[in-house]
């Protein structure tokens, strides 16, 4: 039986420009492209993508919100999809994004197969002065006293008893253990506020001018080992970081811990934003989770 992804002990979050897909002049390439993103996302347990504007002076709030809706709709369990999003012209060919199949994302949707200590996500379908009725994808809506919560709120739910009409109460998403999706933020500020603003304790660029992974890897891992708030940066399609990161004034070294090449020798022009992000995360995953510790890390030698 496939063990069910904890949680990572760390947050981490990821940022990515709003025009990630600016050189795909089709909506269903563009469609595509942006469900590689959410896939990798998902796979690699990221918990928040930041979409930051990365070109200073031009309004790049429909790109930003083009991205957002595909990531969100791709997060959002397939029970839900319709009274989240309804028909939307973003969403035109969101029947060729790939499916996450992540925790929250079950396949069974019948009363009988729900079991007791089971999380589902829902959205509250209708409230009065007793409680609520959610849905959580099953046959009929759950209904869950003595709270109120607003109609067409997405929650999370634990079952509290089964039967022809199973309970369950409100839960917070720390109450979670296991890997709950990613949550999708649209910043109106470019990255280096981002940074600066932020509560990271440990910040990633990525860059083919960067150092080579393999040089700063056992320094960047004692750091991961030690952080709580991590953030890995990715540029654009025609801007690298350090040139997007100068356009504040500012220098990436200035804002990052780490500027690192984790495709060394690239044998292409350009590597992809997406490209970037499954090679940086499939690396960092292999020597941080789950087997690689801190007494592993000394070990490693090149």
């Amino acid at each position: 039986m496939l063990l069910e992804p904890l949680k990572r002990r760390q947050k981490l979050s990821v940022a990515i420009p709003a025009s990630i897909v600016s050189d795909t002049p089709h909506l269903r390439e563009k469609t595509f492209r942006i469900g590689f993103i959410g896939r990798a996302l998902a796979v690699f347990r990221v918990d928040e993508v930041i979409i930051y504007p990365d070109i200073l002076g031009v309004d790049q709030s429909r790109d930003q919100k083009f991205v957002s809706t595909i990531l969100s709709y791709m997060e959002t369990p397939q029970y839900l999809r319709k009274k989240m999003f309804g028909i939307m012209s973003d969403l035109r060919y969101a029947g060729i994004l790939p499916p996450l199949r992540t925790p929250h994302h079950p396949t069974k949707g019948r009363k009988r197969d729900l079991r007791v200590g089971e999380f589902r996500e829902g959205v509250v379908v209708k409230e009065n002065k007793r409680g609520i009725l959610v849905d959580v994808g099953v046959e009929d809506p759950i209904f869950i006293p003595g709270v109120h919560v607003k109609r067409g709120t997405r929650v999370t739910v634990k079952i509290i008893s089964e039967g022809d009409t199973p309970g369950a109460v409100l839960v917070n998403l720390d109450d979670v253990p296991v890997y709950w999706g990613y949550n999708v933020l649209i910043s109106r500020n470019p990255l280096g506020q981002i940074i600066k603003k932020g509560s990271f304790d440990l910040v990633i660029a990525t860059s083919r001018y960067g150092e080579p992974f393999i040089k700063v890897m056992n320094d960047l891992l004692k750091r991961w080992h030690k952080s709580r708030n991590i953030l890995i940066t990715f540029g654009s399609p025609t801007q690298g970081l350090y040139e997007i990161i100068r356009q504040e004034g500012l220098e990436l070294s200035e804002v990052s811990d780490f500027i690192i090449n984790v495709i060394p020798r690239q044998a292409t022009e350009t590597v992809r934003t997406e490209e970037a992000l499954y090679a940086t995360l499939a690396i960092l995953n292999v020597l941080t989770e789950p087997l690689c510790t801190d007494e592993h890390i000394t070990s490693y030698s090149f």
